[in-house]
């Protein structure tokens, strides 16, 4: 029998709304090689290595009746130049015309009938620059049976593959009538789970969440105290439309080590992160956000973000197969950037006392490029909690430091697109790479006319702790 969705990738489908798209993605600017990268070789490169991930030939079926969940099962008219498509900017493209092309084509929902993925090669950027831009839905992407399809296409060798024969041949289809009988065959090994799907109890987000945080790591506790006090007010709370703002930003991780090695000093020198640096950065740039839009900043202003972090799990298959929920109010409201600093170091260090962190550097180290599947896992993570317990989302996931390719076109950069839920009017994903650490920003279109504000102050703050590294070296 195929395979069927769980009920956590079930709630991504039922749970998507016009407004409210479900799918996460990246874009890519690459370097072209002297002899060119056109579509023909991206087809022939993801033609390759499709083979090694058979899920991005498969399609949803669902079940009659909806009697259980649905299912995968192999897409007997798969189309590969229907799901990889080309466009182009008018030459020379530049970073703002990327920026919108990508605000507009994220947002469009994914074909139901066909597998849940979408390429597009994007040409004409200046200096010889091309875009691939990636689009995968989160039913599709968990990290173990299917990855980012990002995470197919590069690796770090740049030489030419051949092409692999390909022996796929796709599975008959199950007619409905088989369908019924391997949901009443699934529903007598486990009786409650056709009656909560019956009760239509899949849809319910709470429990749906509460679900996943069991599955992600023990944070009841965390969550109990989160739960007793709601989010704060925030103007990144608001009604979401159809249309996106994107923004990318590129930073130099040279930076932050820099900001860490200078300012984390004392007792707990050794447990402020890349990472604390990096939420203390966004923490100065909301905080220079909100006071350009006139909103009141206090001393005790602050912007709850929901951080997933991975955590070391013994049984698990893959490092970052398992995330869990961090919970840090960041101190919008504190002026001075080092404090703002151990603040969140010392919020973080609270939350993950406990151990199981992964470190940066096994992230890092993953095999092939596991940066744009582990912002699948966190959004994945986001969208099945409650929207009351936090303001934004912000994935942040080490990625390789040495330079990756597509067939043997060399990768420059890469950004995150994450997804907006239901009241979140911003998505906050960034990916070290290289040397850099860049940034995504996704927001709501009419909510956030100024992302591009936003997107500055991140540089803004960034330089300002690295001055205050500056003054206290002296």
């Amino acid at each position: 029998m195929p395979d069927r969705l769980n009920s956590l990738d079930a709630s991504f489908l039922y749970l998507e709304e016009t407004t409210t798209p479900m799918h996460v993605g990246s874009v890519m600017v690459f370097d072209a090689p002297s002899d060119g990268f056109d579509y023909d070789r991206l087809v022939q490169l993801i033609s390759t290595r499709i083979a090694f991930v058979p899920r991005y030939r498969q399609r949803i079926r669902q079940i009659p009746g909806r009697l259980a969940n649905p299912v995968w099962v192999d897409d007997e008219h798969f189309d590969m130049t229907y799901h990889v498509r080309r466009s182009a900017l008018p030459r020379p493209g530049t970073d703002e015309q990327l920026q919108e092309f990508v605000a507009r084509i994220q947002p469009r929902a994914l074909d139901r009938n066909r597998p849940l993925w979408e390429i597009y090669l994007v040409e004409g950027l200046a200096e010889g620059r091309f875009a691939i831009v990636s689009k995968s839905h989160q039913a599709l992407v968990d990290g173990i049976n299917a990855v980012d399809i990002a995470h197919v296409i590069v690796d770090g060798d740049p030489a030419v593959e051949g092409l692999i024969p390909d022996s796929w041949r796709p599975s008959r289809e199950p007619s409905d009538v088989e369908l019924l009988t391997g949901a009443l065959v699934d529903a007598i090994r486990r009786p409650s789970e056709i009656a909560e799907n019956i009760r239509g109890g899949i849809i319910d987000v709470k429990a749906v969440g509460s679900r996943a945080l069991t599955a992600a790591g023990d944070v009841a506790s965390t969550l109990a105290r989160t739960a007793a006090r709601p989010a704060p007010h925030s103007p990144l709370n608001a009604t979401v439309g159809e249309a996106r703002r994107y923004v990318m930003i590129g930073t130099d991780l040279e930076d932050y080590r820099k900001v860490r090695s200078r300012l984390a000093r004392g007792n707990y020198a050794d447990d402020v992160t890349i990472n604390d640096v990096v939420l203390a950065t966004i923490s100065g740039a909301f905080r220079t956000w909100l006071l350009t839009r006139g909103e009141s900043v206090h001393s005790g202003t602050t912007v709850r973000a929901m951080v997933p972090v991975s955590v070391y799990d013994e049984d698990a298959r893959h490092v970052g197969s398992r995330l869990t929920a961090c919970f840090v109010n960041l101190p919008v409201g504190e002026p001075g950037p080092s404090m703002r600093l151990h603040q969140i170091a010392f919020a973080m260090r609270q939350q993950m006392e406990g151990g199981q962190a992964v470190g940066a550097e096994s992230l890092a180290g993953l095999a092939g490029f596991a940066p744009p599947t582990l912002h699948s896992l966190g959004a994945r993570l986001g969208s099945a909690m409650s929207r009351r317990l936090f303001n934004v989302v912000i994935t942040n996931v080490p990625g390789p430091q040495h330079t990756l390719y597509a067939g043997d076109a060399q990768m420059l950069s890469t950004y995150p697109v994450m997804p907006l839920a239901k009241g979140q009017a911003l998505a906050i994903g960034l990916t070290s790479y290289d040397g850099g650490v860049y940034y995504g920003l996704n927001a709501d279109r009419d909510s956030m006319p100024d992302i591009d504000v936003l997107g500055q102050s991140i540089v803004d703050s960034l330089a300002e702790l690295l001055e205050s590294h500056r003054s206290k070296s002296r």
